[in-house]
């Protein structure tokens, strides 16, 4: 069974930038599609960012298109998320996700995953 810790959340102001990590026990990280979701205060948690298990297909909710970047590392077991041009409508809770699937895809509901993490706070100041 693979687990989900999340780091690299803090405070920052409007235009900055942070680098979310995912780190992932278990040696099957590979075989996982992974995604990045967020939850805002008064809001519901929405979709940010997905990658396939081999990191070559990968989808973004329109609003970070072009600011964030989801890669991953297999070898590291780890999966990452660069948000540049940060607005203070990013604030929210960040949380990662797996789903073991051997097909390339990425996956964008939530209800498609079944592995979570604790999730890492940002920030963003305005």
């Amino acid at each position: 069974q693979v687990q989900l810790v999340e780091s690299g959340g803090g405070l920052v102001q409007a235009g900055g930038s942070l680098r979310l990590s995912c780190a992932a026990s278990g040696r099957t990280f590979s075989s996982y599609a992974m995604g990045w979701f967020r939850r805002a205060p008064g809001k519901e948690r929405e979709f940010v960012a997905g990658i396939s298990r081999g990191g070559s297909r990968t989808g973004y909710v329109d609003s970070v298109k072009g600011r964030f970047t989801i890669s991953r590392d297999n070898a590291k077991n780890t999966v990452f998320l660069q948000m540049n041009s940060l607005k203070p409508e990013d604030t929210a809770v960040y949380y990662c996700a797996g789903k073991q699937r051997y097909a390339l895809v990425v996956l964008t509901t939530s209800r498609e995953y079944d592995l979570w993490g604790q999730g890492t706070q940002v920030t963003v100041s305005s």
